[in-house]
């Protein structure tokens, strides 16, 4: 502790810099070594004690505390530094500071005009934290890994952590800073109890029934399988301990991003309560957790919360299982077609071509599907409205989960496209390819006949692999605006013309690059084995007829009908003109 004796020239010189941008420092001499006191002139109260070595820091907040707010030299601040009295009994009252003054007992420092500082928009934090700020204190009930995650979690944000566990002398993998009681001890602590246990172990909840009445509990737990029950857990959780705030959340978040600080991993978490302070107070303690709450709701939500992380991913299952059946169906057509017959009919072993020839096939033909599937619907939904006459009648079930699937088959068939991309790539380092040149140049130089140059195979050449990349490149790019991170950056109109625009425009680029791969092979009889034409002509089949119809709908009588629609008409609407305007028809 320092000197409190502020009259004597050192300690005032020592002051000298800080009083004269405050004004008059009204100091009080003390001859113990007590701490120094702030005072507040105008209101006449005292602040916190503060050490000698901390009093040049507190007057520069005050007095940026004082420019920020006043701006004028001709008010001095209220606040100045103050010794106690050589009692010890604090700072005295302003008569007797006036006093001491008076008698010349008090050192004072001539006053010093105040420069005007330019306004700023951040205010000085307070000086001390009254006694009533406290950290707040939370209850966990259970000691898993779910639990100490969420608790060391709170102890790095400020809050005072309470385990309330079966055996709370065995809980050694807890942290340090915490108390682990048993469960009615750790409930009397804290209005906030997060229960990380599971539904099954809810039982000895009961026996609590009096303790955590008008308390808020936190469920969250999740199930094994998805309506495991037919109420949810927070909703029996709720039944069970009546009197109670049951609050769903955290059950989205998992023990490890809660160790990682959720830098990788989702920051949202779903609550949901029948009472708004209740779901007010988690939702601060999520926010302070650094995590975003998202309210969903009245505790009725809560089933299809613990619903969401039992979920795999259900908007890619349609997707997935139409992508593997094309890919399986092409790939046994192209095995009949290449490998079966050449050895039925020829004796000729083909099967070094499973690995890579065949697939290299697979792949686009199955990327150029789903990609006409992606615009499908929307034809389909065109027709219907125009067949209907109306568009506020719904698509069928089928139609409208296709219709919400667009997006993930949009990203399967760029998938395929890459490996296409890939697979080609490797054609030159194929043992088979570099056999097939060198047997041919060899026949050449043997035979001395050479092939002539043929500019209609050059241009159709160029032609299918720049069509290709064009599509390729078109195909990255809408792939890349379906990503959340940059469709959110582009207003509606610009999706929609990205998506649709050059969606369809993607869709003719890789429709005609299958055209011109075919060439003068496309209709060729000698190309069929047992009937069945290449494959890629079956690629040709859905791309083309949705090019068609897409023609026939963008044409100005159909168009015109078609936005009208869609904007609102009705071609036999069901009510009558009179209706609109207020009156009945008797």
């Amino acid at each position: 502790m320092g000197n409190g004796i502020l009259g004597q020239k050192e300690n005032c010189a020592l002051d000298r810099t800080f009083a004269q941008a405050q004004g008059p420092s009204t100091c009080v001499p003390s001859t113990k070594q007590e701490s120094y006191f702030l005072y507040d002139v105008k209101t006449e109260n005292a602040f916190f004690p503060c050490e000698p070595s901390l009093r040049s820091g507190l007057l520069k907040l005050s007095v940026a505390k004082h420019r920020s707010t006043e701006h004028r030299a001709a008010s001095p601040p209220s606040l100045a530094l103050v010794a106690p009295c050589s009692s010890g009994a604090g700072p005295q009252p302003l008569q007797k500071h006036l006093s001491r003054r008076k008698a010349g007992l008090v050192a004072e420092l001539p006053p010093a005009p105040m420069p005007v500082m330019e306004k700023t928009s951040t205010d000085a934090s307070p000086l001390t934290m009254h006694s009533s700020e406290k950290q707040e204190t939370v209850c966990i009930f259970g000691t898993g890994d779910f639990g100490r995650s969420l608790g060391l979690k709170m102890l790095q944000c400020g809050y005072s952590i309470v385990f309330g566990s079966r055996t709370p002398g065995m809980s050694s993998l807890l942290p340090s800073d915490a108390e682990v009681m048993s469960y009615s001890d750790a409930a009397q602590k804290s209005d906030i109890i997060i229960i990380t246990i599971h539904r099954e172990h809810y039982d000895f909840l009961t026996e609590l029934t009096e303790v955590l009445k008008g308390k808020i509990l936190v469920d969250v737990s999740n199930n094994l399988k998805i309506n495991q029950y037919p109420e949810s857990n927070a909703e029996y959780l709720a039944q069970l301990v009546p009197g109670t705030h049951v609050v769903k959340a955290f059950n989205t978040i998992s023990a490890w991003a809660l160790q990682s600080g959720a830098l990788d991993a989702s920051r949202q978490v779903f609550i949901c309560g029948n009472d708004s302070k209740a779901k007010q107070r988690v939702m601060d303690v999520v926010r302070s957790l650094g995590l975003t709450p998202l309210d969903k709701g009245s505790l009725m939500a809560a089933n299809e919360i613990e619903n969401y992380p039992l979920q795999l991913f259900p908007m890619w299952r349609f997707p997935f299982y139409l992508s593997a059946v094309l890919c399986v169906f092409f790939f046994f057509y192209c095995v009949i077609r290449e490998v079966i017959y050449p050895y039925v009919y020829e004796k000729r072993d083909r099967t070094f071509r499973l690995p890579i020839s065949i697939p290299n096939r697979v792949f686009p033909i199955a990327a150029l599907t789903l990609l006409a599937l992606v615009y499908l619907p929307g034809v389909v939904a065109a027709i219907l409205q125009l067949y209907r006459g109306t568009k506020y009648r719904r698509f069928p079930d089928w139609l409208d989960h296709w219709m919400l699937c667009r997006k993930q088959l949009g990203l399967i068939a760029l998938g395929f496209a890459f490996l296409h991309v890939l697979y080609t790539l490797v054609i030159p380092i194929r043992y088979y390819v570099r056999w097939t040149s060198n047997n041919r140049t060899i026949t050449q130089v043997i035979t001395k006949k050479e092939n002539p140059f043929s500019t209609t195979n050059s241009w159709l050449s160029d032609s299918y692999i720049a069509l290709g990349m064009l599509g390729f490149f078109l195909f990255v790019l809408l792939g890349i605006t379906s990503l959340p991170s940059v469709s959110n950056m582009v207003n509606w109109r610009e999706f929609r013309f990205v998506q649709s625009k050059l969606g369809y425009l993607t869709l003719i680029l890789c429709t005609a690059h299958t055209l011109v791969y075919g060439g003068k092979r496309f209709l060729n009889p000698s190309n069929l084995v047992w009937y069945l034409p290449s494959a890629y002509v079956i690629a040709l089949i859905i791309p083309c007829t949705v090019l068609v119809i897409k023609f026939i709908l963008i044409l100005p009588c159909i168009d015109k009908t078609l936005m009208r629609i869609r904007q609102g008409w009705e071609r036999n609407p069901k009510y009558s003109e009179s209706s609109l305007n207020g009156k009945t028809d008797i």
